[in-house]
């Protein structure tokens, strides 16, 4: 995003939300950086200084705000190659690849050299890799100190810091201040049973569609879908341990959030699993921008999103099993493989289900062996697909995450016996979050555009580029009853 200072003042006078996590201003006279939409008094526009991230801000000397809390602001969603290459780094950052492999690691998931990558983060964002990364995880460490009640080491922890000192040090650094000052009126107590955030969202969003489409698929013993919210069993493993919880999301009356609660279990994983739910969410996204280019089409459902994932090997098995048959069929399906090769889960049970499992991890499909997949109800060809699949998924040679390359995992996906364009493109919109996937040869969307032929309707949804797969929700949404 090229920074107007003129356009951005005249953002942050109106407090436009449209503009939230577009930009940041930090206010020389006192030294501290807001978000567009904070409630404080405008400040004069010769005080004002624009940036393109939160880092930015910090790294030339402007401290966050406490009241409108720039940690909290929604994720930004251009689409250019150079833009698109930043936030694909920036969801891998977010799912620790950076604090596990370093910056070379980094570069090679997203297909650059580390000198490539980090000229395209200070155009994007104005800072290195690394300073992002820092900054990101100080933010983290400054809501768990304001919203929960976890001890001071195990926020460190969380938020991605190898040892307290340096946590300390740089949070004194950076903050003017010590972690402890935001925890005098609350005394840290035992670890608690749940943790709670809040994720911003551009509104307008359309939830109850969103839950309506989950709700819909929702896996047994897996999934809950209330009329409400969201709730559901996840294994997140990192650096060697598997930790196991329950996520619940709701939607935050009278606020652009959605409420998030996590299982005290992902303390050391709070990062990951807030990840998680902002793909799966699609929080990332500007819909006011796609609604505009969509134009007529997104009209009756304004802020309609792409649902995500939680796991990109659960959604590859999603699409596999619903391959020709109807989602209530895949969703019997999917449940006996739960019950026969998910793993059981000590946590409370769903109000109206059975006790929660987790859903299998890709070794543990690939153990089973195709013979044991059939017998959950499967055509033999279809299990031996999804032991293909976890085979290659278990093995590290197939990624499926959003940040990796779109093209050539969509190839592999092809390569695999079984697996055809509507899969692969279905696996691309909603596990790798490629906004202009296009499911040319999915019947609805064919009906819908009135068209025959997939060749047809892919030349015809070229006008809809690069927000396709948002074209393909409305389509849907459109032709449901």
């Amino acid at each position: 995003m090229n920074l107007d200072a003129d356009s951005c003042y005249r953002a942050l006078a109106t407090h436009d939300a449209r503009f939230d996590g577009h930009f940041f201003v930090g206010v020389t006279s006192t030294h501290i950086y807001c978000r567009p939409v904070c409630t404080v008094r405008t400040p004069r526009r010769e005080n004002c200084r624009f940036f393109m991230s939160a880092a930015a801000a910090e790294v030339d000397g402007f401290r966050p705000c406490m009241r409108c809390r720039p940690e909290l602001a929604p994720g930004m969603a251009s689409i250019d190659a150079t833009a698109r290459l930043a936030q694909g780094a920036v969801g891998l950052i977010e799912n620790g690849v950076l604090e596990e492999g370093g910056l070379e690691h980094l570069a090679e998931r997203v297909g650059v050299t580390s000198r490539h990558l980090r000229r395209v983060f200070l155009a994007e964002f104005g800072v290195a890799p690394i300073e992002y990364a820092q900054t990101q995880r100080l933010l983290l460490a400054k809501r768990l100190l304001t919203d929960t009640a976890l001890p001071v080491t195990e926020i460190a922890l969380a938020s991605g810091f190898q040892s307290v000192r340096r946590f300390n040090a740089l949070f004194k650094n950076r903050y003017r201040m010590a972690p402890g000052r935001l925890r005098r009126e609350r005394m840290p107590g035992a670890l608690p049973d749940m943790l709670r955030f809040e994720l911003a969202y551009r509104p307008p969003y359309a939830f109850d569609a969103l839950l309506d489409f989950l709700r819909e698929r929702a896996i047994p013993a897996v999934e809950s879908v209330t009329a409400h919210g969201y709730a559901r069993t996840l294994a997140i493993v990192h650096r060697g341990t598997t930790h196991a919880g329950i996520v619940e999301v709701r939607r935050v009356p009278r606020k652009a959030a959605l409420a998030v609660s996590l299982s005290a279990s992902f303390a050391r994983v709070v990062p990951l699993a807030l990840a998680r739910v902002k793909h799966a969410f699609d929080l990332a996204c500007d819909p006011g921008e796609i609604d505009a280019h969509l134009g007529a089409l997104a009209a009756a459902h304004p802020g309609l999103r792409v649902p995500g994932t939680f796991d990109g090997f659960e959604l590859g098995v999603r699409a596999i099993v619903g391959q020709q048959i109807s989602v209530r069929g895949a969703r019997t399906l999917l449940g006996r493989i739960v019950r026969a090769h998910g793993r059981s889960f000590d946590g409370a049970a769903w109000s109206d289900a059975e006790a929660p499992r987790l859903f299998p991890s890709a070794a543990d499909i690939a153990l089973a062996g195709a013979d044991a997949v059939a017998r959950c109800g499967l055509t033999p060809a279809r299990a031996r697909t999804v032991i293909a699949l976890a085979e290659a998924v278990a093995g590290g040679t197939l990624v499926i995450e959003p940040g990796v390359d779109v093209d050539a995992t969509v190839e592999r996906l092809r390569a695999l016996p079984g697996v055809g364009p509507w899969t692969a493109h279905y696996i691309a919109m909603r596990a790798l979050r490629w906004p202009d996937a296009f499911l040319a040869n999915d019947l609805i969307v064919l009906r819908a555009m009135n068209e025959t032929r997939a060749a047809r309707a892919e030349a015809a949804s070229a006008a809809w580029r690069p927000w396709r797969a948002y074209a393909v929700m409305h389509l849907w949404k459109g032709a449901s009853p």
